[in-house]
């Protein structure tokens, strides 16, 4: 009990360190200092578009490598071992940014889109850890301590880099530009430091000695295509992940067009940042709560209490008008995000075969990475036709719907039975020496 107790805290003290680099660096300071600095000299429209396309080819490579590198994974039960190697890689990129200037917007386009891959990537596998480190009747309660204490790790951070940013005068800093260097500096170090537990304590589970005769990269594939025949054989799993598909798409639209949308009906920054900073801190005893919520009332009736505020949310953020307005938003928002993440991936985790875990969490993370790329579309789409971005807003109720007709008719009892009945041991085949 005291391993396993070890092992679970290295895992959650992981979220507790990379998400540093969801909120430091993909959500608050580095878009700002991307277009302020990093492609000073661009005209307006390409600044922003280049960032787009950074974020697109990051997303994009991501989608297409998660199922991939899940199947390797699981073949050569080495999990960890490619989750050191994506998150050195996200952590490295990180510092790296810190000696991006003026004028460097390609550098840190580079930098940026390696460093979600590190990010991303490495999460492909720490996901895939929760059934191995966890117990079936504590899952739900993991799964939500890991976002919690990653909510806690990056809004930590978070407020120091901006205490840094605004204040810089206090630390003896010359200027702001310098101050958000360091700030991407300290999100390597400290995703670096918080990552050591896991690598130190977590012992990955070898139930077979699984030999090859392929290259990783042909077995990679090979899986993911015998991974799509298989799905079909998983048919809660597959309703589920139709339903996640749905209401995730508009869930991470709220999460990145929230501070745009914000500023296209003139709310200031700084209140913009406020709000961020509100989510992160509201969201910690929030996910908690929803960790309790499902074992009172199963993880599926608390998500779907969770989707039908997000479409409380939209409505709202269709009447919102001041900063106050855009306050209670954030407040709602970190009500139920953090609950509805950790929720989908316990439900997600209880279905998925013992023997699979990396490769069909690589397609839970395809889901959401190709799933992010329609609803951000059809709010723009939705705005410019109409010439109001609060009809866009609007338009997210559509995935929330779809997302909760979806989920009502998944079965999570019978899909667990479905996994334990399908799950067999993965074929040994002989390596061949040249």
């Amino acid at each position: 009990m005291k391993k396993r107790n070890k092992s679970t805290f290295s895992w959650v003290l992981y979220d507790f360190g990379n998400s540093a680099f969801a909120t430091t660096i993909m959500a608050a300071v580095l878009p700002t200092f991307y277009y302020d600095v990093a492609a000073s000299g661009l005209q307006e429209n390409l600044a922003t578009s280049y960032w787009g396309y950074s974020q697109s080819i990051a997303a994009l490579i991501v989608a297409v490598l998660a199922p991939i590198l899940g199947a390797i994974s699981d073949f050569s039960a080495a999990k960890k071992k490619f989750l050191r190697f994506f998150a050195y890689m996200g952590i490295i990129a990180s510092v790296l940014l810190a000696f991006v200037n003026e004028g460097d917007y390609i550098f840190a386009s580079i930098l940026l889109i390696i460093g979600t891959i590190g990010f991303s990537g490495g999460n492909v596998f720490y996901d895939a850890f929760l059934p191995e480190i966890a117990k079936e009747e504590e899952i739900d309660k993991v799964s939500a301590a890991g976002f919690a204490w990653g909510y806690i790790g990056g809004g930590i951070l978070l407020a120091i880099n901006i205490l840094l940013i605004l204040k810089h005068d206090w630390f003896g800093i010359p200027n702001a530009t310098v101050a958000s260097q360091l700030s991407f500096a300290s999100v390597g170090l400290w995703w670096f430091i918080f990552s050591i537990p896991l690598f130190k304590h977590i012992k990955e589970e070898k139930k077979i000695n699984v030999k090859r005769e392929k290259s990783y990269i042909s077995i990679g594939f090979s899986r993911v295509g015998s991974t799509f025949k298989e799905l079909k054989q998983y048919k809660q799993l597959l309703i589920f992940l139709l339903a996640f598909w749905m209401y995730n798409d508009g869930i991470s639209t709220i999460i990145k067009m929230a501070t745009i949308y914000g500023r296209d009906i003139g709310i200031e920054q700084n209140d913009l940042i406020a709000a961020l900073l509100i989510t992160q801190f509201v969201g910690i005893p929030c996910t908690f709560f929803f960790g309790w919520l499902a074992k009172k009332i199963t993880a599926k009736r608390a998500l779907t209490i969770s989707l039908y505020v997000y479409m409380a949310i939209v409505l709202f953020g269709y009447f919102m008008n001041t900063a106050i307005h855009f306050y209670i938003l954030a407040i709602c928002v970190g009500f139920v995000q953090g609950g509805a993440q950790s929720m989908s991936r316990s439900i997600f985790g209880r279905m998925v075969p013992d023997n699979k875990h990396a490769e069909f969490f690589g397609f839970y993370g395809i889901s959401s990475k190709f799933a992010a790329i329609f609803g951000p579309f059809i709010f723009a789409l939705v705005g410019q036709l109409t010439g109001s971005s609060r009809l866009g807003i609007v338009s997210l109720m559509f995935f929330f719907i779809v997302g909760i007709i979806l989920l009502k008719f998944v079965n999570v009892e019978q899909g667990i039975k479905d996994a334990q009945r399908l799950t067999k041991p993965s074929e040994v085949v002989e390596i061949k020496v040249k």
